[in-house]
């Protein structure tokens, strides 16, 4: 008997350490730089600072990949939608949260083309609360018949 209560108080020891040190531990913090304001009607930031994150998440470029591995031939729209949900499955599975995306980056083969369709971003932005700073950039091509690809780096 005075075995088991020697291992009760060491577990209930040990619990109540943790405890303590899961309270006093500090959480993330995100400290945006914004100089200007124009930037906020592009939905991105100039720069975000991370202190005390718990993980960070490199996530490889996202693009309109169906489950069953084929690359969408569908418009730039369709595309946007699609990359937009892998790159938000590809998050969560990996047990972050899209508002702990903190860099951006966008792929296109066509700027033109992406233009009439920004606000399918901004409004994904804006549904998970994102403050992440942005980079976009034309290319020649991407894999297959893709369009668009998003590249993210993720913190908690």
């Amino acid at each position: 008997m005075k075995k088991i209560t020697t291992i009760l108080a060491v577990i209930v020891f040990t619990i109540v350490s943790v405890t303590a040190q899961n309270k006093n531990a500090k959480q993330m913090e995100k400290h945006i730089t914004n100089p200007w304001k124009w930037q906020d009607e592009r939905s991105y930031v100039q720069a975000v600072e991370v202190k005390q994150p718990a993980g960070t998440l490199y996530v490889s470029g996202q693009a309109a990949v169906n489950a069953d591995g084929t690359s969408s031939t569908e418009d730039m729209k369709s595309q946007i939608i699609l990359a937009l949900q892998n790159l938000e499955t590809v998050v969560t599975q990996a047990g972050y949260e899209p508002s702990g995306i903190v860099r951006l980056t966008i792929y296109t083969t066509s700027s033109a083309e992406f233009w009439p369709h920004f606000s399918l971003f901004q409004e994904w932005i804006a549904k998970h609360g994102i403050k992440q700073a942005t980079s976009l950039m034309e290319v020649k091509s991407l894999f297959e018949t893709l369009k668009i690809e998003f590249e993210a780096t993720v913190v908690k």
